[in-house]
């Protein structure tokens, strides 16, 4: 190999690396927004929203080390299926760190507000549930291992299952107009927090593009989600 390939091959390794501290950092901020909001601790809160800004700043720079090696290499077929996932999952891991602001923000707005410890409850599972999926994905993403990318759809289902539950919840919360106010504002955070879960797969999906050299989603026929 050249040294010119081998210097290519390095910034693609740097990149994925940075994809996945990246990641690691998002799901951290995720695990604090809902440790927060079931706190009710609205100076953690705000710590989370703050923590956006440099997510955002270093996402920025890896799309421009991404467009510069883009520009100045030749990548062949194998190291454009590494571009790609570079590009979308570090997308992915951006909109994590959204959810967990969306999440944090939701505690901004509750303050004070009757709550409900049920919901609060089923929120804390959602976020204990969707964590592990964004460090199942990362890990399928660094070890460029199928059956653990393969894992991280079937570590949703739960979120699915508790997502629903929320409507019963809420209507349970009907006779007291402030707090039902509260626990409609709580169905959208168990929603965003299941869009956590959602980019987690999405990384996933994009590792096994990355093994396979076919990109299919998880929910395809063609992709047996069952243990492996």
């Amino acid at each position: 190999m050249s040294d010119q390939r081998h210097s290519f091959h390095e910034q693609l390794d740097g990149m994925v690396d940075e994809v996945v501290s990246m990641g690691q950092y998002a799901r951290d901020m995720v695990q604090r927004a809902g440790q927060a909001l079931v706190s009710r601790d609205g100076l953690a809160a705000e710590e989370v929203i703050k923590d956006d800004d440099p997510l955002d700043l270093r996402y920025l720079k890896l799309e421009e080390a991404w467009l510069q090696t883009m520009a100045l290499q030749t990548p062949v077929a194998g190291d454009l299926r590494v571009m790609s996932v570079i590009l979308h999952s570090g997308h992915s891991v951006e909109r994590i760190g959204d959810q967990a602001v969306s999440t944090a923000g939701a505690v901004r707005l509750t303050l004070g507000m009757p709550s409900q410890p049920q919901v609060l409850a089923t929120v804390a599972e959602i976020v204990d549930l969707v964590c592990p999926m964004v460090d199942t994905a990362l890990d399928s993403l660094e070890r460029r291992d199928l059956d653990l990318a393969m894992s991280v759809p079937i570590m949703g289902r739960p979120v699915e299952r508790l997502e629903r539950s929320m409507y019963g919840l809420v209507a349970k919360c009907r006779e007291d107009e402030e707090q039902l106010e509260w626990a409609v504002r709580m169905t959208v955070v168990a929603r965003n927090l299941g869009r956590v879960g959602a980019r987690a797969v999405d990384i996933a999906e994009q590792v096994a593009f990355l093994l396979s050299g076919v990109f299919r989603e998880f929910t395809s026929e063609d992709w047996d989600t069952g243990p492996t």
